[in-house]
């Protein structure tokens, strides 16, 4: 507006001067009242160069276009931006919040939204105009590996939102910084530079790095510092991550590892035990490779071994107190001092001869006193017992268990040929299965007992050195089989049932619940078939044997032999029927000779030689 006057002014001076052309220019004849009121004060010549000067004062701008501006004045709110049009654009601040730096005389693009809006005035976008040209500027970045700013909008899942040029990118957290970051919010609202990483080009995502921009220093530094380690060089480093395995630390630009072994000389379960994040310490070198770039550190190396602070003085036989830190089935780890530990087998845990697992008897963190079984310095190996600590139970057992003693135990294991039991803790005995009873066959121990039964059994012999005793379950009761003797005597015969039938024959339950065995020839029965299972017959003892505990017995020779013995008596009584009555015998004779036949002369002949073989046979 101020030029516009000034042009005003410089018309009127010149038509002034025409007027009067020797008169020096003045304003003093000027109509001011009738300025502005409808009358034209130009005339057309005049107006239209004016409009020709201006004209060529103003850029033409197109509308719905991209165009440089020249930021002309910046405030809390505002950016007021010169495109060289006829008047200035206003954009709000919040488009260049990714700028903090911007100043007056920086060059911006806009996007010209309209030349004129409803108050008159130019109406321009910062905004836009990046959103226009961003995909254009963040693939060149990407291709000549261009450095860029970017705000921070705000944090999302794995990382932050970044605006690159109008375009919202993702920062993933592992790119943030070279060192993990555990607070992302402290990056939000700010500024940094970024490097872009990928593009997809389908769903318009942009992945942006800040770490890229120091890996490249970071890795000189490396080299640096690594081309200057020795092994055994102590260094100061930070924690910078605690893992389960192990800590990683800090040496001024290069990470190095302390494995959860090199931590402390004593056992932990959990790095966080002995360092914290960001603590400053002391570390030793133990190890690096110049290609990978790996640093193996120590801390407890530091320290003296835990094995050469122990004293002189201990010895086998000694008592020490320990905590268990380490639990397995064959046994327990005791630490008795930092880094020192011993271990106690579980065969030490108890002087019982079962097999049991250490957890039976101990547990993680059970404070225990042990007696020192070996001691090897030079190794650093110790093995403890706690059993030690009671007295051995078999220097007493030939009193507490005498032979010929009676006692109640329990059943703890089954083998073929007998049965395991415990007397009392540390004392064991075996029943043979020969002693389990006197009159019934046990093919297997376990169909006579059960796994914890009580079963009360009588010493038989004590065997102190090898710790092993004799036991028998049917001594507790006179021998059965003196009875038997005189009861089932060759020949003599008994009722039983058959409860079992096996190949070579069956087993018959006789009277008393004594055993016998029948063989398969022996169980045909008077009508030719065969005894089955669960049938009650008449058997004769055909062997009897005290020593071997066996009676054999015979179905089939009950009627048999009875038959026999008829025919005996009745061929004994017929010469005596035959003197007697004479006359009637030779009377009869012809007529019983008349009615023999081959049939009846075969059956006889049968019948001789049936009783031949068994006459043989008795």
């Amino acid at each position: 507006m101020a030029k516009k006057a000034t042009q005003e002014a410089e018309v009127l001076e010149s038509r002034a001067a025409k007027s009067s052309p020797n008169a020096s220019p003045s304003l003093e004849g000027f109509d001011w009242k009738g300025l502005g009121k409808g009358e034209d004060i130009y005339t057309k010549e005049d107006r239209s160069k004016m409009e020709t000067e201006y004209s060529d004062t103003v850029n033409s701008v197109a509308e719905n276009t991209v165009v440089l501006g020249e930021v002309v004045l910046k405030t809390k709110r505002e950016v007021v931006i010169n495109i060289g049009y006829k008047s200035e654009g206003i954009i709000s601040i919040s488009e260049f919040r990714y700028n903090p730096e911007l100043k007056a005389g920086d060059k911006v693009d806009v996007y010209v939204e309209s030349k004129e809006n409803k108050v008159g005035q130019l109406s321009l976008s910062h905004h836009k105009a990046r959103a226009l040209t961003a995909w254009n500027r963040v693939n060149s970045a990407l291709e000549n590996d261009e450095i860029i700013k970017g705000y921070v909008k705000c944090r999302t899942k794995g990382g932050l939102i970044v605006d690159v040029f109008g375009i919202e990118a993702f920062l993933p957290g592992s790119q943030i910084d070279v060192k993990p970051i555990r607070d992302y919010d402290v990056y939000v609202a700010k500024t940094m530079e970024f490097k872009v990483v990928k593009i997809n080009h389908e769903f318009k995502n942009v992945v942006v790095s800040h770490k890229a921009l120091i890996e490249a220093e970071l890795e000189q530094q490396k080299k640096e510092i690594i081309s200057k380690l020795e092994k055994g060089q102590v260094l100061e480093g930070t924690v910078k991550n605690i893992t389960s395995y192990g800590v990683f630390i800090d040496l001024g630009g290069v990470d190095g590892l302390i494995h959860i072994t090199d931590l402390s000389w004593g056992r932990i379960n959990h790095p966080e035990e002995i360092v914290k994040l960001d603590q400053k310490l002391n570390v030793v070198i133990l190890d690096f490779d110049n290609d990978k770039k790996r640093i193996a550190l120590g801390l407890k190396q530091l320290a003296a071994h835990p094995w050469d602070a122990l004293n002189t003085e201990l010895k086998v036989g000694d008592k020490v107190k320990g905590k268990v830190v380490v639990l397995a089935d064959y046994g327990a780890f005791v630490e008795i001092a930092a880094g020192v530990e011993g271990l106690i087998h579980v065969s030490e845990m108890s002087w019982s001869q079962h097999l049991r697992s250490a957890q039976d008897f101990l547990k993680v963190g059970d404070v225990v006193e042990a007696e020192v079984l070996t001691l090897n310095r030079e190794e650093r190996k110790m093995s403890l017992g706690i059993k030690q600590l009671n007295e051995d139970p078999w220097q007493k057992v030939e009193t507490k268990f005498p032979v010929g003693s009676k006692h109640s135990a329990t059943i703890r294991n089954f083998t073929n040929f007998g049965i395991f039991v415990e007397m009392e803790e540390g004392i064991d005995g075996l029943i043979h299965i020969s002693d389990l009873s006197w009159s019934k066959k046990i093919k297997h121990p376990s169909e006579f007992a059960k796994l914890g039964d009580k079963i009360d059994v009588v010493v038989l012999e004590i065997d102190k050195e090898n710790r092993k005793l004799s036991l028998g379950h049917k001594q507790l009761e006179e021998n059965p089989w003196d009875v038997f003797e005189t009861l089932f005597k060759v020949d003599s015969i008994h009722q039983g049932t058959i409860i079992d039938l096996q190949d070579k024959g069956a087993i018959v339950s006789m009277t008393y619940g004594v055993e016998a065995f029948a063989p398969k020839a022996q169980l045909v029965k008077e009508d030719g078939s065969t005894a089955k299972a669960e049938e009650a017959l008449d058997f004769k003892v055909i062997e009897f044997s005290k020593e071997a505990k066996k009676i054999v017995v015979s179905h089939t020779r009950v009627y048999k032999e009875e038959s026999a013995e008829e025919k005996s008596a009745k061929k004994s009584e017929a010469p005596a029927a035959k003197a007697a009555k004479p006359k009637k015998a030779a009377k009869d004779a012809p007529a019983t000779q008349e009615k023999s036949t081959l049939g009846d002369l075969d059956v006889l002949s049968n019948l001789k030689n049936a009783m031949d073989k068994a006459e043989k046979n008795k």
